[in-house]
């Protein structure tokens, strides 16, 4: 097609993950249509739809209408309207059953966030033929009951995203028992989406604030890597150029929601931003108290709006030359230089802590757990839950007490 950019997300080699390809440039319905057709040469496709965009707006009929355009009348042989939060197992065993009964090849998800987990695991549970509660909990990684062989998903996925989660780009899953409320984790090498179509004007309609949040997490990832207690040169190059993306994107996109070539560059920072990940790079304690956060209702975005500045001051002592790398790229952008000077941060001595929240505030998130719902009196449970995550292990200064974690809490927890 004529303008598109058709590419590996990740060079090849460069991942220890099968690269899924990404797609920009022309309008996604015919992007997507294109690939369905002669990529994937696939002719039945299920998709599961954003329950707020197929409410709100025209993009999911259009998307229908551009593959029957297509494949013909008929080709889109069954739709889900979004599914709850967090990815329940009801949802995905009453998708699966209706894409097995439809027999559909191909899976196309517009959204993101739980979808692009509901997706995976679907086509897990097709290719195990897992239909029941009891067989989904055979398939997440490390159950007491994993099928031996677990079969490789072989329905191919494409997603069309409209945060900066990326979630699309990896080989995981979550996904919750509703009787024991359990969220676990699916991981198979075969299911990464193959395709990402990246669609700036899809994204604008994402609310603002999940959009920006949604960065900073990518953020998170990007300052966590470089900070971490084993970074790689890969993986801080790659961080380093996602930071170069993301912050001038956010902040072009704060100031003006309509603008898409800024939004063009939160999405390809993003997909940086989510390789370090990929090259198994340890992660801080941003990443492991935040993940204790999730059960309390509180958007991963949010969680590193509220938490990365705190631990970043918190480890200071033992990574600050790791620190200092952030801060240099940072202060080479004249976007953070102005923001720095409205916020009255001038000295390129301050610390990384600082500038990283006259950042935050200028892209007006969150930034105590009281503007997330999250008192006082949650913070004890919060930090006890937190020792046992493998990224507060890891992180930078080993968090093996909980009055540690409740130090980093503490200077978060907001006005009461």
């Amino acid at each position: 097609m004529s303008h598109e950019t058709y590419i590996p997300a990740f060079p090849p080699g460069k991942s220890p993950h099968p690269s899924p390809y990404i797609s920009y440039g022309t309008p996604y319905p015919s992007a997507c249509a294109h690939h369905v057709a002669s990529t994937f040469h696939a002719r039945r496709v299920y998709i599961l739809a954003s329950g707020s965009l197929s409410r709100n707006t025209n993009d999911l009929p259009t998307l229908v209408a551009a593959l029957e355009a297509k494949l013909g009348p008929g080709a889109v042989v069954g739709i889900t309207k979004g599914i709850k939060p967090h990815t329940h197992y009801s949802d995905i065993l009453a998708i699966t059953h209706e894409a097995k009964a439809a027999n559909a090849d191909i899976l196309v998800t517009l959204g993101g966030g739980s979808l692009t987990d509901a997706a995976k695991v679907v086509a897990l549970a097709l290719a195990n033929d897992a239909t029941t509660l009891d067989a989904l909990e055979s398939l997440y990684f490390d159950s007491p009951t994993l099928r031996d062989p677990l079969l490789p998903a072989v329905l191919p996925i494409i997603c069309i995203p409209t945060s900066l989660s990326a979630g699309e780009y990896t080989p995981l899953a979550g996904a919750t028992n509703d009787l024991t409320h359990h969220k676990h984790s699916f991981q198979h090498l075969s299911l990464g989406p193959r395709l990402i179509i990246l669609s700036p004007e899809l994204s604008t309609t994402t609310p603002l604030p999940i959009w920006l949040s949604s960065g900073v997490r990518a953020i998170d990832h990007c300052i966590e890597a470089i900070c971490s207690i084993a970074p790689t040169a890969e993986s801080t190059a790659n961080a380093t150029s996602a930071l170069r993306r993301l912050v001038p994107g956010l902040l072009a996109t704060k100031s003006n929601p309509h603008l898409l070539p800024p939004r063009m560059q939160c999405l390809l920072g993003a997909k940086d931003a989510i390789s370090c990940g990929l090259l198994r790079v340890p992660m801080g304690a941003s990443h492991g108290i935040g993940h204790q956060l999730g059960p309390l209702g509180v958007a991963h975005g949010d969680t590193s709006c509220v938490l990365l500045p705190a631990v970043l001051r918190f480890n200071k002592a033992v990574n600050a030359e790791q620190q200092d790398v952030v801060l240099d790229v940072l202060w080479g952008m004249q976007c953070v230089r102005d923001v720095m000077g409205k916020g009255g941060v001038r000295d390129r001595g301050a610390d990384l802590a600082d500038v990283l929240d006259a950042l935050l505030r200028a892209l007006g998130v969150p930034r105590s757990l009281r503007e997330v719902g999250v008192g006082r009196e949650a913070l004890r449970g919060l930090a006890l839950g937190s020792l046992s995550d493998r990224w507060v292990r890891s992180n930078p200064v080993p968090l093996r007490e909980s009055g540690q974690v409740l130090e980093i809490l503490e200077m978060v927890v907001g006005g009461e």
